[in-house]
């Protein structure tokens, strides 16, 4: 029996339908990669395309430039994850410490360990280049990163947990080193002689001791 007749019509129209209802999402995916892999400038539209399995015309039906596909990236990878976070925040039961060990920790596993976490790299090297980009990434991906890491420390400086402190020089202090776990692993991390010499757990855990009972040794 000839396969064509074991496939109705409706079977065949409705994976037509599933597959175009994919798209945007493979399309995203292999954005994604190639950004990663080659840059912003570097990457090319017709490369998505191919990379997706579909035609360039049918990219642009989506997204109308290379901007615009590399701004729904960022939006689908790390700026839709800040919802989560917030509603997590919200019912938050521990130490405004737990809270903040929890925050470095879920931003390593749901960005930090994943491809997304490439787009820190492309961004800190593209901005010069690219200002719109830089801006984008700024208004939202830092902003909302920092503004949640804020928040963790005015509830510990409100709840005597933490001392009073220049909040937004702590911020910068918290978020610089997490910055250079996303840097190693797209840089020297990705070379198998220095791949094992951070382990990002490890790193979290001890930044987060560091900064909450420093390095000096306590008196007895």
């Amino acid at each position: 029996m000839a396969l064509e007749t074991l496939i109705s019509p409706i079977e065949t129209t409705h994976k037509r339908e599933r597959r175009k209802e994919a798209r945007p999402g493979e399309l995203l995916d292999a954005a994604l990669d190639l950004f990663v892999e080659k840059g912003f400038s570097a990457a090319r539209v017709d490369e998505v395309a191919a990379r997706a399995g579909v035609s360039k015309g049918t990219l642009f039906l989506y997204f109308q430039s290379k901007e615009d596909l590399f701004k729904a990236v960022v939006r689908e990878n790390i700026v839709n994850q800040f919802p989560t976070w917030q509603e997590e925040f919200e019912v938050f039961q521990g130490s405004s410490a737990d809270m903040l060990r929890y925050a470095l920790l879920s931003w390593w596993e749901r960005i930090g360990k994943t491809r997304a976490s490439g787009i820190t790299k492309l961004v800190m090297s593209e901005a010069q280049n690219f200002p719109e980009i830089a801006l984008f990434y700024q208004e939202e991906v830092i902003k909302p990163g920092n503004a949640m890491i804020r928040r963790i420390l005015e509830r510990g400086v409100h709840s005597g947990e933490f001392r009073q402190l220049d909040l937004e020089q702590a911020v910068h202090i918290i978020v610089a080193p997490m910055i250079f776990l996303m840097m190693w692993k797209h840089s020297m991390g990705a070379c198998a002689a220095s791949a094992k010499i951070v382990d990002p757990e490890q790193f979290i855990h001890m930044q987060v001791d560091v900064l909450l009972h420093g390095m000096t040794a306590q008196k007895t």
